[in-house]
């Protein structure tokens, strides 16, 4: 007889809802980010047929407002999201999650063969995800202050935070590299857990619902 599972909520429409935009608004300003720090087509055919510098700014601008809109949701989801959203619950900050988050290291690096089951996320995601926002935070104020140059409130945080914008541009263009080394990983770990685990965790992005062997939660 074939192992019997159960099917459990998870994951909120919202939550679902902000790792999309967050996810599509970090491949378009890559993307659009790349092409602006180089661009790669004819300088020719700016401002003759077509302007492809200022077609990929407007696009970088509107997706860095989806990433902002999106790092918000998170913020208010970290203090008003169901259980397993709330940042406490996946924070390494208690003695249960501090031993869940060596535990899951150890796991994923072949120190051990099983990890306790989690309906939300590991401490060790959650800890690395803790730090993608704060990272966050820092790509948007510069970009904003980038926009945004003569905003006097801008200035006021950008100068605070970075001294100058020539520096402020240095780390937004070094971080982005951060998010596209956490995106790589975050997806070979998906895969992974999801040949390893029974729990689907990349549907469970989709309907919010994660399964389990019966009686496996505590």
């Amino acid at each position: 007889m074939g192992a019997v599972y159960e099917k459990r909520f998870a994951w909120g429409v919202l939550f679902r809802l902000f790792h999309w935009a967050f996810a599509l608004a970090i491949v378009f300003l890559v993307t659009t980010g790349f092409y602006i720090h180089f661009p790669w087509s004819n300088s020719v055919i700016e401002g003759s047929r077509s302007f492809p510098v200022a077609e990929m700014r407007y696009i970088h601008f509107v997706a860095g407002f989806v990433f902002i809109a999106a790092v918000l949701t998170r913020l208010y989801l970290w203090f008003f999201g169901n259980r397993q959203e709330k940042i406490w619950d996946c924070a390494p900050i208690t003695p249960s999650n501090i031993k869940d988050f060596f535990s899951t290291l150890a796991y994923y690096l072949y120190l051990k063969s099983e990890n306790e089951p989690r309906l939300g996320h590991h401490t060790l995601a959650g800890a690395v995800y803790i730090v993608t926002i704060g990272l966050a935070f820092f790509q948007i104020v510069s970009g904003l202050w980038m926009l945004y140059p003569e905003s006097v409130f801008w200035q006021k945080w950008g100068v605070a935070i970075f001294a100058t914008q020539a520096q402020a541009r240095l780390i937004h263009y070094l971080l982005t590299w951060y998010f596209i080394i956490f995106t790589c990983i975050h997806l070979y770990i998906l895969i992974w857990n999801d040949i390893m685990e029974p729990e689907g965790l990349i549907s469970s992005i989709f309907t919010g619902r994660k399964f389990f062997h019966k009686g496996a939660l505590k």
